[in-house]
């Protein structure tokens, strides 16, 4: 476990640096934003064909803004100098095509970004590109109607996850050092765990607040992408901040985020869960491949337990919560842009708009009942771990599994039930690659932290990098499919 295979890569050299690296490099003036712009779109063309990761590309603004790049904020923790990054395809980005993945949205052009975009470009962050979603975000498999499938880098015959599944192949493939996701049941820390990299969902209005039209919302939120623990912590730093037009808005620390990577230590002390209580599914072969990576853990100095809080009506709670984000957001959007939904899209919205206001009641009830059961289990241990997901992925083609060794799964997000604890909660979470399974593909180890405790969280995360044999990528795509 602990020694990785060599995994091709034959994009350009600046492309395998790590977030961390080009960063210094730029700092020093040993590298240009141009130069790095132009190796991120040479490695672009290379792969897109095999992957479809990012297909809106802005290279005339990317360009414009590396040259009128202002230093002024070099001594931030977040600064990035000019690095390129993406943005996921449901963030506005002025003056970029920005679909959300509907047919009715294909031709969108915002004149304005949301706010934590515009944040990431005063702070040196360089727009490339949007990286595709499935429509809206709904749903773990990364497809939609106007651009068709992203595809798992590792094997482009399956599943990248999803929602952020453009974003976890941009990174994967080295298309681009840093990549902004979005997580509501899983969004960041599945393809994350399917495409062997980082996927970190902060504790809401860390890293940003809800979309226009519902800023107090706190169950969706964006969140940072990398390849590594330290690279996912400099672009936590580079999203983090105070905005008062963000009414859940919350300050960073006053040590930054990479510090607390750069401090961790191997004595962490985790609680590990299979199921969830009972509650969610995993296959053999994903409960042995972890259990694998634990002992990994134990070796370097950790201290892995079993156990699990109590989580009383968390499937109930998670998907009250969770209708009502679709009923309120794209619910509302136009008759001539609903009509194009998929039907699981649509599901979610009947569902939303049919509860009742007792329903509203027991899930603001239910999730402080488990947000105080995991502040109580979580004075005794680091972290609570689970997977991520309980099975390797699938075919593109499948929208979402239906059974698991032989048991039915009952709909298109009962497969996702490790995420939905995060969520509920309120609590940060991490996907961290733990190695490669028997098939050859990644697995990712999900971490949930305590109440604004990403800083911890994070230097669990390194610790657990650094047993199990530390970043995987970036790799050449596994060319599959026909």
């Amino acid at each position: 476990m602990t020694s990785l295979p060599e995994i091709p890569f034959t994009g350009p050299q600046l492309c395998s640096l790590s977030a961390s690296n080009a960063v210094e490099l730029l700092k020093k003036g040993e590298v240009s934003p141009t130069e790095l712009l132009d190796a991120a779109y040479r490695r672009i063309g290379e792969v897109e064909p095999a992957v479809n990761a990012m297909p809106t590309l802005c290279r005339k603004r990317a360009e414009a803004a590396a040259k009128a790049l202002d230093n002024g904020q070099r001594d931030h923790p977040g600064w990035l100098g000019g690095l390129p990054i993406a943005i996921k395809d449901l963030a506005l980005v002025a003056g970029v095509r920005t679909t959300m993945g509907t047919l009715g949205l294909a031709d969108n052009i915002p004149d304005s970004s949301d706010p934590f975009v515009e944040q990431l470009e005063k702070r040196g962050g360089v727009i490339v590109g949007k990286t595709n979603t499935p429509e809206f975000g709904a749903g773990a498999n990364t497809f939609n109607a106007v651009f068709g499938m992203t595809r798992n880098p590792w094997d482009t015959s399956l599943n990248a996850g999803g929602s952020s599944g453009g974003a976890a192949v941009s990174l994967a493939t080295g298309e681009v050092w840093l990549s902004h996701g979005s997580d509501l049941a899983g969004s960041l820390r599945t393809p994350a765990a399917y495409c062997g990299v980082v996927g970190f969902r902060p504790s809401p209005g860390i890293a940003g607040g809800g979309p226009a039209g519902l800023r107090f919302h706190t169950e969706g939120v964006q969140g940072p992408m990398a390849r590594s623990v330290r690279d996912c912590a400099l672009f936590l730093d580079a999203m983090a901040g105070f905005n008062p037009a963000n009414p859940v808005s919350f300050p960073p620390p006053c040590k930054s985020y990479q510090q607390s990577v750069v401090e961790a230590g191997q004595k962490i002390r985790i609680a590990y869960t299979s199921d969830m209580n009972g509650f969610s599914f995993i296959s053999r072969k994903m409960d042995a491949h972890i259990r694998t990576a634990l002992t990994e853990i134990e070796k370097n100095g950790g201290i892995v337990e079993e156990a699990c809080p109590e989580l009383p009506d968390l499937d109930k709670t998670y998907r009250v919560l969770r209708a009502m984000l679709w009923a309120a957001g794209p619910g509302r959007a136009p008759a001539a842009i609903q009509k194009h939904f998929k039907q699981t899209l649509s599901e979610n919205i009947e569902f939303g708009r049919n509860l009742t206001i007792d329903d509203v009641f027991d899930a603001q009830t239910g999730r402080s009942i488990l947000f105080d059961n995991m502040v109580d289990f979580l004075q005794v241990y680091d972290v609570l771990a689970s997977p991520v997901v309980g099975l390797d992925p699938g075919p593109v083609e499948e929208e979402f599994p239906t059974e698991l060794d032989g048991e039915p799964l009952d709909d298109y997000i009962t497969w996702l039930r490790y995420s939905y604890l995060a969520t509920a909660t309120g609590l940060p979470a991490v996907s961290v690659p733990v190695g490669l399974s028997a098939n050859g593909m990644p697995v990712g180890l999900q971490l949930i932290g305590p109440p604004r405790g990403e800083a911890k969280l994070l230097a669990v995360a390194r610790a657990v990098e650094l047993a199990v044999g530390g970043p995987l990528g970036p790799i050449d795509p596994n060319v599959t499919h026909c």
